[in-house]
């Protein structure tokens, strides 16, 4: 009889402990697949440290393959489930595509940012859900300050250094807390040219902050934040983001470059596409966490509506508290389905929250007793330290070096801000630009491509800076009713005319010229060289090379790729080479691939001298390059002129020596 087989969607708090606690039960007798975009398990309630400069971003990232023995990791992210087959379709982090099937389907996908339909603020917010997120504002953070503190103008340096974050619940606390210690520690060392200080706002509509605890703990919350300098705005909300600045729902405009958005979150999206029962976005499950009528179907965390067994009609809030445990309980029912054991309702057994607000100061109420000042900060990071599945020395580490060390503020740029979009199914995984992200756009509600820097990067980046560090003067760069620009050899693109396609050197006519200054068109990297025609300037094209010298009495024609260019030939023409920058191969001529023009470099590599293989080229551009015959022109048969000179090397089995004669006496159509 074969092993059943269990697939986990996500490794998040629920994911993750479903997978750590099958693992131990099944010993051994079961094959468990963990399907995630990321290899690591993050621990969320540590997030706004990562990005106060606290820790490390790896402190809060828990390997998955080395705490899950026994538990198969495929990396990727579901796009789609057969219920009826029993198969997941996923698309890995290179665009790969695959399924997996399943005896026993574990869902705990998650949440990701929730969006309010306010105008700008997908455009200029960003989320609080993932590891690009926090070092993207790290950043951005940074930046604005250490741009604010060399501006001499004054509504600049206001803007710069004011800090709007949405929404009050624990993450939008914790943000605004740890957020104003840190740009107060940089203003510190250096002081703003204007004498002004940074300014963090706190927004929510609801009536205090953290309406979820207790309101002794609201009250301690808010007394902090107030004492660091928060500006907490109850009952107030965004009506609307620009470039600029938010305008507030009671009227007020502000003028910042940052908005952080923590209103809270909304299930991922996969779960909609079942068409199962739900319950506001959330798949509807009883209290073993099974899918009524699907037995072989679990659900649990973010996505699992799970009844409240201690509050008849209410479902458990979306919490890492509940997610955790839905897990343990979630595996035990997964193995009591395939026949050990019992099943276990969930009933969750309230032990307290916490939240840190940086420094010594917390806000706690372990088993329902509230706790303030240093004590509540030490039960808190006990709390995270026993919680985390793994780096808890790391952890300790870094707290300890926070306490006796200035923190580093830099920017390391790793994260741009159009790679970290608040509307994104998969807010754990930068977005890579060229292509979707993590090949679930539809879901995602948005087109498949990335919005483009300029649009969508805020003016807190450098000028010019784009991906992989190129600057916009090296961007391509498409002039109206024309077709993009294609890359050069070192990055620079070609610049096309207006009004129509980029230009392609053709028989019969003058050189392309599509460089400012109306220079010949320089070759694609790996692509074919100009084409001059007769009367024309030699080409200017090769990577590194010379114009072509005249042919007979004079050096042979260098056609290597990567190497010097052909030399004009005698009467003014010109020799004309074949995709490779080597001669003609065979006695065929190649009109298709003449008249497609340059083909644009595969993957932009940039490195020149190495062609795509063309249409019937064979293996041409492997051997060397025999001399150069007389350019082929649309004219009427000419003399083909002399022989190639003796000195050069044996052609290889594509390349011919010289022009190519008929038996017949006629000459080749286009021969010269």
């Amino acid at each position: 009889m074969s092993r059943p087989r269990i697939v986990i969607v996500g490794a998040g708090f629920a994911g993750y402990r479903t997978a750590r606690t099958l693992s131990r039960l099944t010993r051994h007798q079961a094959d468990i697949t963990l399907l995630n975009p990321t290899d690591y398990f993050l621990y969320l309630p540590l997030l706004p440290q990562v990005a106060a400069g606290i820790l490390e971003p790896r402190r809060v990232s828990v390997s998955l393959s080395g705490t899950l023995p026994h538990v198969r990791l495929v990396l990727g992210e579901a796009d789609g489930i057969d219920l009826d087959g029993r198969t997941v379709h996923y698309t890995g982090p290179e665009g790969e595509e695959g399924t997996l099937p399943y005896d026993r389907l574990v869902l705990a996908a998650g949440s990701v940012n929730k969006l309010l339909p306010i105008p700008g603020v997908a455009e200029h917010a960003h989320g609080f859900r993932g590891l690009p997120e926090a070092l993207y504002l790290r950043d951005h953070v940074t930046r604005q300050v250490e741009l604010a503190a060399a501006a001499d103008d004054r509504a600049e340096c206001a803007a710069r250094c004011t800090f709007v974050v949405v929404g009050a619940g624990y993450t939008g606390t914790e943000v605004a807390a740890h957020g104003a210690m840190y740009t107060d520690a940089q203003v510190r060392k250096h002081p703003m040219r204007t004498g002004m200080r940074p300014r963090w706002m706190l927004l929510d509509v609801a009536p205090r902050v953290m309406p979820e605890m207790d309101e002794r703990l609201s009250r301690t919350a808010e007394r902090v934040l107030r004492q660091r300098g928060v500006d907490v705005r109850m009952g107030t909300s965004v009506k609307e983001a620009t470039h600029d600045g938010v305008v507030l729902t009671d009227g007020t405009s502000v003028d910042t470059r940052t908005l952080v958005w923590c209103v809270g979150v909304r299930p991922d999206p996969l779960v909609e596409s079942l068409g199962l029962p739900m319950e506001r976005g959330r798949l509807l499950v009883d209290p073993h966490l099974q899918v009524p009528g699907r037995p072989e179907l679990f659900a649990c965390g973010d996505v699992a509506a799970v009844p409240d067994l201690n509050q008849p009609g209410q479902y458990t809030p979306m919490t890492a508290q509940h997610a955790w445990r839905h897990g343990k309980v979630c595996a035990h029912n997964v193995v009591a389905s395939l026949g050990r054991g019992q099943r276990r309702a969930y009933r969750h057994r309230d032990l307290g929250f916490v939240v840190d607000l940086g420094g010594a100061k917390a806000a706690a109420n372990p088993l329902g007793v509230p706790m303030s000042g240093p004590a509540a900060g030490a039960v808190t990071r006990g709390y995270h330290l026993a919680a985390m599945p793994g780096n808890r020395v790391r952890v300790a580490a870094d707290w300890l070096l926070d306490a006796v060390l200035p923190r580093q503020a830099v920017q390391l740029g790793l994260v741009r801000s159009w790679s970290v979009p608040l509307e994104s199914s998969s807010p754990e995984v930068a977005r890579v630009p060229g292509r979707p992200e993590a090949g679930r756009p539809e879901r995602a509600g948005r087109p498949a491509t990335p919005t483009t820097p300029d649009t969508q990067r805020s003016d807190t980046e450098p000028e010019g800076e784009q991906a992989g560090g190129t600057t916009n003067d090296a961007a391509a760069k498409n002039q109206p009713d024309s077709e993009p620009a294609r890359s050069r050899p070192g990055g620079e693109p070609a610049g096309n005319q207006p009004g129509g396609e980029p230009a392609k050197a053709r028989p019969g006519s003058e050189p392309a010229k599509a460089q400012p200054g109306g220079q010949p068109a320089k070759n694609q990297p790996g692509g074919e060289p100009a084409k001059n025609q007769p009367g024309s300037e030699p080409a200017k094209a090769q990577p590194g090379g010379e114009p072509a010298k005249n042919q007979p009495g004079s050096e042979p024609a260098k056609a290597q790729p990567g190497g010097e260019p052909a030399k004009n030939q005698p009467h003014g023409d010109r020799a004309k080479k074949g995709p490779s920058g080597s001669p003609r191969a065979s006695g065929k001529p190649r009109r298709a691939v003449e008249a497609a023009g340059p083909r644009p470099a595969r993957g932009g590599s940039g490195r020149p001298g190495k062609a795509p293989r063309a249409s019937g080229a064979g293996s041409a551009g492997k051997h060397p390059a025999a001399p150069s015959g007389p350019s082929r022109s649309a004219g009427p048969p000419t003399d083909p002129g002399p022989e190639p000179p003796a000195n050069q090397p044996p052609p290889g089995p594509d390349i011919a020596p010289g022009p190519v004669k008929r038996t017949d006496g006629r000459a080749v159509e286009g021969d010269s």
